[in-house]
């Protein structure tokens, strides 16, 4: 993170920040202020600190204690930042590339950006292990990935053809497909709503694809032992294109593996949407600085016309 970047987020989350301590007193209180601003305690930590200490948590999943030794406070006055922080980062949504001041929220923006825009979107699921519920408690099972065979929480990322992060959530224990996954979040909706939105996806989103044949391209089914050496070459080529076009989105979920916690989460569970939104958003504003690039094709051309 460049310090242009810290800048703007202490502008943006100052004022956020000082709104939600206000309104956590006003809800203590059960009323409105009834001494002037800055009397009673003063906090250990500043704005700017309790920022840093949350990035640096973000970013290396540092322990507290660790943290409170380098401050000289207390462990509690780091978690407690953490908590004021993090929810504040996770609110910020997902920055739109050559958007500037343009954020998007919901499933929903993204659906309604895409079509504005005309972009082709790219889904992928990806998983981080996290720590294994308690024996004994219902639900143990659900966040045993079939796939991983380790306890993990599933997310799903969204981006454009040039691997810009656009969207990243829908949260989801790691037992659940990923088609079910995107499908409980209402994905099937919005491309039926808006049916000039297309997406490239991998073989997990074969159903949806089968759905939508005319948004959603999968790739190619393999043809039968049978087929001739012909079919078999087509089918490779076919996928390879599509492979091509969509490896983008397998970039962005490693971008936002470079964070401790998305590699290996040893918070609560509950806790590990927020951590999730607020990382992605972070990782959103990066990613929008990128410049816009055209894209060359995967298409095979000739080089030369030839006469038979």
């Amino acid at each position: 993170m460049t310090r242009q970047h810290f800048a703007e987020l202490v502008v943006e989350l100052a004022p956020r920040w000082e709104a939600s301590r206000e309104s956590d007193r006003a809800e203590r209180r059960g009323g409105l202020r009834k001494r002037l601003a800055g009397a009673g305690r003063k906090v250990k930590l500043v704005f700017t600190d309790r920022l840093l200490v949350t990035l640096i948590c973000l970013r290396h999943q540092l322990p507290h204690a660790a943290l409170a030794g380098l401050y000289g406070v207390d462990r509690s006055t780091v978690s407690a930042a953490v908590r004021e922080i993090r929810p504040l980062l996770a609110a910020r949504g997902f920055a739109v590339p050559d958007r500037p001041g343009i954020r998007i929220h919901t499933l929903e923006d993204l659906f309604a950006y895409a079509a504005a825009e005309n972009i082709e979107l790219r889904i992928d699921g990806t998983e981080t292990q996290v720590r294994r519920p308690q024996a004994h408690r219902p639900g143990r099972k659900a966040f045993v990935s079939g796939k991983k065979k380790q306890n993990t929480i599933k997310t799903t990322s969204f981006s454009d053809g040039q691997g810009r992060i656009l969207f990243s959530g829908v949260v989801r224990p790691g037992r659940m497909h990923d088609q079910t996954a995107v499908r409980t979040e209402g994905i099937a909706e919005q491309f039926r709503f808006r049916p000039q939105v297309k997406a490239k996806v991998d073989e997990g989103y074969r159903g949806l694809a089968g759905e939508f044949p005319d948004q959603i391209s999968a790739p190619p089914k393999k043809p039968g032992k049978d087929a001739c050496d012909g079919e078999h070459r087509a089918w490779r080529e076919a996928k390879r294109r599509q492979s091509s076009a969509r490896i983008c989105i397998e970039h962005t979920n490693a971008e936002l593996k470079k964070w401790r916690p998305l590699q290996r989460y040893t918070g609560r569970r509950e806790s590990y949407g927020e951590t999730h939104a607020a990382i992605a958003s972070l990782v959103s504003d990066r990613s929008a600085r990128r410049p816009t690039r055209r894209r060359t094709s995967t298409a095979l051309v000739p080089v030369r016309t030839t006469t038979c």
